[in-house]
């Protein structure tokens, strides 16, 4: 729909600068018509690109001077009803008519930008005024999820979304959904069941209660996917949702907020302390001679001594060291000893 009134917005200028060319100007209908589809055109994409930016100012403009125009008509009209209050006429005015336009005018520019400023300043109370509108709260802004290719196809994110932690609107720029098209027709197989994977969880993701938006975005000037998600999420003040190091890095230096989806998944990990103990299944050999390695159902790596020949067995350890690495955790440990006997008294 949008897209519709964009393209009869360009068709009206079109015919509108052909008119204006012709019956003004005295020029050609093309060369009228072809001005006026380009500045219908531009118009457009100024507003595609940086309207959902301003909207709110925008509105708040927009009510301020409706409001402040009703106030100043009437008071105008009152001020007209007593022949004492009209200005005095002038040698150079003997009728007083440039002196009413000019109170006039005054009158009106003062009670809009009044009207503006008030508006503005009480945003939070806007909605108690004008029913079923309200501006945007200072502080208080829920700015929206944007989806790239990597945390769709990680498929953690349809977990995520179903629980209800993110709280905002949920949107997936048409790009991404190329680039996962893309990745789906590709001639490499892993790429290509990847891209299948992201398609199908996107779907799944629609069928949630709280949906995802796939929103149609035009970034001509701005080359690879990465970049025009960097530009969008400026655009809309946007937060990006990501398991993708580089992404996550290039948009921090720029200021955007962003979900890693690891950082998430790390800070969710139960807490496991030293003298715990854990079971896990011991799925190869370590670097040490005498280490075997399995994992727990997050993904922690665990180190268990003393179980290089214990490789597909399930083993109970003691925990008996824990690391912070820069890729995770990663947890030490040694056969549990078996419980000691209690001797007779």
């Amino acid at each position: 729909m949008l897209h519709a009134l964009r393209g009869f917005f360009v068709f009206a200028c079109a015919i509108l600068g052909a008119l204006i060319a012709k019956e003004v100007y005295k020029l050609g209908y093309v060369e009228g018509g072809l001005f006026g589809a380009g500045v219908g055109f531009s118009c457009a994409l100024l507003e595609l690109a940086y309207a959902r930016r301003f909207i709110g100012v925008i509105s708040t403009v927009m009510f301020g001077v409706l409001f402040g125009f009703i106030v100043a008509y009437l008071l105008i009209s009152v001020l007209n009803l007593f022949p004492a209050l009209k200005p005095a006429p002038s040698a150079g005015d003997p009728k007083g008519d440039t002196a009413i336009v000019y109170r006039d005018v005054g009158i009106i520019f003062v009670f809009c930008f009044l009207s503006v400023l008030a508006i503005m300043h009480a945003k939070d109370d806007f909605k108690f005024v004008i029913p079923f509108v309200e501006l945007k709260r200072e502080g208080k802004t829920i700015r929206p999820f944007i989806l790239d290719t990597s945390a769709i196809i990680d498929g953690r994110i349809v977990d995520v979304i179903g629980s209800k932690i993110l709280d905002a609107q949920i949107i997936v720029p048409k790009f991404v959904l190329e680039e996962l098209h893309a990745l789906s027709d590709s001639a490499d197989k892993i790429k290509r069941e990847r891209g299948r994977r992201g398609l199908d969880l996107l779907q799944a993701m629609q069928k949630l209660p709280q949906g995802v938006e796939v929103r149609d975005v035009l970034l001509p000037d701005v080359e690879g996917v990465d970049a025009k998600l960097v530009k969008f999420a400026t655009l809309i003040d946007g937060r990006l949702v990501t398991t993708d190091f580089n992404l996550n890095k290039v948009a921090t230096v720029q200021k955007i907020e962003v979900v890693n989806l690891n950082d998430l998944a790390a800070a969710l990990r139960p807490p496991v302390m030293q003298g715990e103990k854990l079971t896990i299944k011991i799925i190869k050999r370590g670097e040490g001679a005498t280490q075997g390695v399995g994992y727990l159902e997050d993904g922690t790596m665990v180190v268990a001594e003393e179980c290089s020949d214990r490789i597909g067995q399930e083993v109970e350890l003691t925990v008996t060291n824990i690391l912070q690495t820069r890729a995770g955790r990663l947890i030490f440990g040694r056969p549990a000893a078996p419980a000691q006997p209690v001797g007779r008294a």
